[in-house]
């Protein structure tokens, strides 16, 4: 597919996003049962924009902590754990997080149980409260981690910048369709190898790369005006697109399972939360993707003029976000 006007249009547009990085950043408040009604708690919140001294757990009524609060900050997250008495029981209490309806984030209650069962659901600041439900079951495990998919990768802008450019470089639907799907094999498995624990890579190096990806097909599509019909044929990511995103989707596999980690996944349910978290980030990619081709189908529709010199613009503004990433995150490694 070339560059539309259209297309080139809405890439500018998302390069006016401020340079966020993808980190997917809910809360997490974790119950497990270590002895009828006593439960371990954890409590793990970013540092990063002021979310730790906002958000603040409400013990539900009826429960106690017993024994002290312990606290620790790894990177940017801090880290509490303490241990909670409910004598009459957990199902039917209220959860509340106060302060979650001052900020943008939700987060991620889990309770694992002595019987190996658990409760997953969502904080949300427009339902800062849930009711911790008499018997959890698998369609809360599917809904939570489905859902948390699909706003990884819409609230993702270094993901959503690399699949702009694929759709800005490749030509031909059938070449785009076999460029996404290698794209989609190679990030799940990834994503499925180191959520299992087959593999391990430091996800600060993880960042970098990821953003030297975008870096890389930036460069591509700023140098495409410039090439000659020989240069295209010999060029890798013109002849052969699909290989150059299977390589690149491994790489965001594990970027995905960074994220996937910051909030955990149920021991007893762990292939469900990894598919439907998969199957989330795909939804949320084809929406992306067929939001990109509506727009651009608008724009021809209404007959605006967009400059021709847009697709190098974009190209530069990735290049430039891209750039910007890849020395934050490379000085992060360090």
């Amino acid at each position: 597919m070339r560059a539309s006007t259209g297309t080139a249009f809405l890439a500018a547009l998302l390069c006016a996003v401020p340079a966020l990085a993808h980190r997917l950043s809910p809360a997490f408040f974790g119950l497990t049962e270590t002895a009828p009604n006593a439960f371990d708690v954890q409590w793990k919140v970013s540092i990063s924009g002021g979310l730790a001294a906002v958000l603040e757990p409400r013990v539900p009524e009826g429960c106690s902590l017993t024994g002290n609060v312990r606290t620790y900050v790894v990177d940017d997250v801090r880290l509490q754990h303490g241990e909670l008495s409910c004598p009459d029981g957990l199902a039917g209490k209220t959860l509340t997080i106060n302060g979650l309806e001052q900020t943008q984030t939700d987060v991620l209650l889990r309770v694992d149980y002595l019987d190996g069962t658990a409760s997953n659901q969502r904080l949300t600041p427009n339902a800062p409260a849930v009711t911790i439900p008499e018997r959890p079951s698998a369609l809360e495990v599917v809904r939570t981690y489905l859902v948390l998919g699909v706003e990884h990768i819409l609230l993702g802008i270094d993901h959503l910048l690399f699949v702009l450019a694929l759709l800005l470089i490749v030509n031909g639907i059938g070449r785009l369709v076999a460029t996404v799907t290698a794209f989609t094999v190679a990030h799940s498995i990834t994503l499925g190898a180191a959520t299992l624990g087959f593999v391990q890579v430091p996800s600060a190096a993880v960042e970098a790369i990821i953003a030297l990806s975008i870096l890389f097909l930036a460069s591509e599509l700023a140098r495409r005006p410039q090439r000659s019909a020989a240069d295209e044929t010999a060029n890798l990511t013109r002849r052969f697109p699909w290989v150059v995103a299977f390589a690149f989707g491994l790489l965001h596999g594990f970027g995905f399972a960074g994220a996937l980690s910051e909030v955990g996944v149920p021991q007893h349910a762990v292939p469900l939360a990894l598919l439907f978290f998969n199957v989330g980030v795909e939804v949320g990619q084809l929406l992306f993707i067929a939001a990109v081709f509506g727009f651009a189908w608008l724009v021809r529709l209404s007959a605006v003029r967009v400059p021709a010199i847009w697709p190098r613009a974009v190209a530069y503004g990735v290049g430039s976000v891209a750039a910007f990433w890849v020395v934050e995150r490379t000085i992060a490694v360090f």
